[in-house]
């Protein structure tokens, strides 16, 4: 995992893929071991802004093709790119190209704005991230159908959307505000809910982490609460350093220094439950080895010591699996580089642009404001205060809450009226809080997948997988099949 803060996550959201992202917070969870196989990239002439008609400037936003398993007739399925770099890798394989090679599809790719090559502003300015939002990203899905369909011949066929996390989100919701176009979706663990404080995010990881090992997550409790103790006195920095393997000697100079430094190592323990025994490996991300199997067990292993040990050694054991020779866990850092507003910047792959979306439109934040969960150190308050110091001072909680309440009025939340969505939701996944978990209608469908985690009936399958996605996969090629008959 990539310390780097720049999910909900979930996230939501680990780069390996731009569709399945689900940041924990703002950081990335890039890791990947080998550089996907190349597919050839096409550009399209994109509108800068959707809303103004005065407005006429354009720029260039990145697609993939794959025609092979294109049948006369056959619909087109488009699958939409989130907060990340589009990886090729999802143009080789994944469920969705199952699907297409038994359903005679023509399979297309979009690259989300902002993210990845398409950049559509010179800069990531505050005044240019004013045209990243899920609904100018909506209407740029909506012009590249008008105009490739038209261009490719495709215009008269059903379009079907895919997207996992918050690019499931974008699939349900462009079948929602876009229904002459999109004709049915799949939105795989996708967070309809906006909220501004999430707790319910390590509410979830602790039932996760207790499913197979009851006692993990109290365990996981006293280590976290003899951490908090070391904290209180700076003569114990030095050998947290090293515990934690941290790029540089701890310094705890503020409030948001102690929580910057606390959530970073809850988040090196969460991403685990997050992409619990996933199949991310065949996108090229390292650490896969590692699962809540192999994090418990560490933490049961009295013969490592006291439970903060066990912690320390979980730790380690995860930056191993990852080639992570340190972690960055300085909040003035952090505050520094996602400050940085030039593409090319330490924060330009991702992180600078999704904190702008949570702080402006989806919140998402994990707090620890439960006590039903094992960690401790950074609630509301501290997320709030990294919109302020890295974007405006005019952040504050009402602000957000302001913005995050018009998404969901716009989008319905978990009220969505719609028609042939499905919505799979791993369990153990936390974002499965945010998503539709029951069938709001006979075609608007919901699909649990009781041992899976963020995405998976997406990845390609495996021997080893959980053995709830086969019955998933199933059910949602039914689902598609039916509604193209």
């Amino acid at each position: 995992m990539s310390d780097m803060a720049a999910l909900q996550l979930l996230l939501v959201i680990s780069l390996g893929s731009a569709f399945c992202q689900g940041f924990t917070s703002v950081r990335f969870n890039r890791n990947l071991s080998a550089a996907p196989e190349p597919v050839a990239e096409r550009w399209f002439l994109q509108r800068l802004d959707h809303f103004n008609g005065a407005d006429s400037r354009v720029w260039r936003q990145r697609y993939f093709v794959n025609d092979t398993f294109m049948q006369p007739g056959g619909p087109v399925f488009l699958m939409i790119g989130g907060e990340g770099e589009a990886n090729p890798a999802w143009m080789k394989s994944g469920t969705w190209l199952t699907f297409a090679e038994k359903l005679g599809a023509f399979c297309l790719m979009l690259e989300h704005r902002f993210y990845g090559q398409s950049r559509p502003t010179p800069d990531l300015k505050v005044d240019s991230l004013r045209f990243l939002s899920s609904r100018q990203a909506l209407a740029d899905l909506a012009h590249f159908q008008t105009i490739v369909g038209l261009d490719l011949g495709l215009s008269d066929r059903k379009w079907l959307v895919f997207g996992g996390s918050y690019p499931g989100s974008l699939a349900a919701w462009y079948r929602l505000k876009y229904p002459h176009l999109a004709y049915a979706a799949v939105a795989s663990s996708a967070p309809l809910n906006a909220v501004v404080n999430f707790p319910e995010y390590l509410e979830v990881v602790q039932t996760s982490l207790a499913q197979n090992h009851s006692a993990c997550p109290n365990t996981m409790k006293v280590a976290f609460d003899s951490l908090v103790q070391l904290l209180q006195y700076k003569d114990n920095f030095e050998k947290i350093t090293e515990d934690f393997k941290l790029c540089k000697v701890l310094r705890i100079k503020s409030v948001m220094d102690y929580s910057y430094f606390l959530e970073t190592t809850t988040e090196i323990l969460v991403n685990v439950v997050q992409y619990n025994n996933d199949n991310r490996a065949f996108e090229g991300v390292k650490g896969g080895n590692i699962t809540i199997e192999v994090m418990c067990r560490i933490m049961a292993n009295e013969s490592l010591g006291s439970p903060y040990d066990r912690l320390v050694a979980v730790v380690q054991t995860i930056l191993e699996a990852n080639d992570q020779l340190c972690t960055k866990a300085e909040y003035t850092e952090f505050v520094t580089e996602m400050r940085d507003n030039r593409w090319g910047g330490p924060a330009s792959e991702g992180g600078r642009q999704w904190l702008y979306q949570t702080c402006t439109e989806f919140g998402f934040f994990q707090t620890t404001d439960s006590v039903s969960q094992p960690f401790s150190g950074f609630n509301i308050s501290y997320f709030i205060q990294q919109c302020r110091d890295i974007f405006a001072s005019s952040f504050n909680l009402s602000t957000v809450a302001n913005a995050v309440q018009q998404t969901d009025e716009y989008y319905g939340g978990l009220k969505i009226q719609s028609s042939r969505i499905v919505f799979p939701n791993g369990l153990i996944d936390p974002w499965h809080a945010l998503g539709i978990n029951t069938n709001l209608s006979s075609d608007v469908l919901a699909i649990q997948m009781q041992d899976a985690a963020h995405c998976a009936d997406m990845y390609p399958e495996r021997p080893e997988e959980p053995s709830s996605l086969p019955a998933a996969r199933r059910e949602i090629f039914k689902l598609l099949t039916k509604w193209l008959s």
